[in-house]
């Protein structure tokens, strides 16, 4: 066995990580291309590097969350790590080039459904903050309980709570307003 998997026992073995990547693999897809802004190409590449982190024991299973949430938890910190590589590359070119500095912004949204109800929803989810807008997306779209979306976040569960809270009413409060 690998030494580096080792840092998986006892909690599980090299075949059976492999057998819950696959099982969860649509779900870590979905939130991958919610962690890169819906950007497919990135989203492929944090995926990889993550399952890559998994099953070479640089990210270890401790066993204190479920293993779905540890495996959304490495997604997202390979998410941000992968856009703050991004971000300094690019900022690292424009200031040779002596440009003006490159935004901050979060990229379009694309590959979106053509139906206007599912524009609006996914308008209104882009206008909410970040956080509030990453524990809706994992407590509606990846069934998880805010507890586990606070251990995804790596937040406490009363802040996790906070930014689902306010997450809800900013969305119903943006829909009511684009109906109109």
């Amino acid at each position: 066995m690998d030494v580096a998997l080792a840092t998986l026992m006892p909690y599980m073995d090299e075949p059976e990580l492999r057998r819950a990547i696959e099982r969860h693999h649509a779900e870590c897809f979905g939130w991958a291309m919610a962690c890169s802004g819906r950007d497919r190409a990135e989203a492929e590449d944090v995926l990889q590097t993550s399952y890559l982190k998994m099953l070479d024991g640089r990210a270890s299973f401790d066993g204190r969350a479920s293993l779905k949430t540890w495996i959304f938890g490495v997604i997202r910190l390979t998410s941000i790590e992968e856009r703050r590589r991004r971000l300094f590359r690019l900022q690292w070119r424009e200031h040779q080039a002596n440009s003006l500095p490159v935004s901050l912004e979060q990229p379009a949204i694309e590959g979106l459904d053509d139906t206007q109800r599912s524009a609006e929803l996914v308008a209104a989810l882009a206008s909410l903050a970040f956080r509030q807008r990453e524990v809706l997306q994992l407590v509606f779209y990846h069934d998880m309980r805010i507890e586990d979306a606070a251990h995804v976040m790596r937040v406490s569960v009363g802040t996790a709570r906070t930014h689902y809270e306010r997450g809800k009413a900013n969305l119903r409060a943006r829909l009511r307003n684009m109906e109109r």
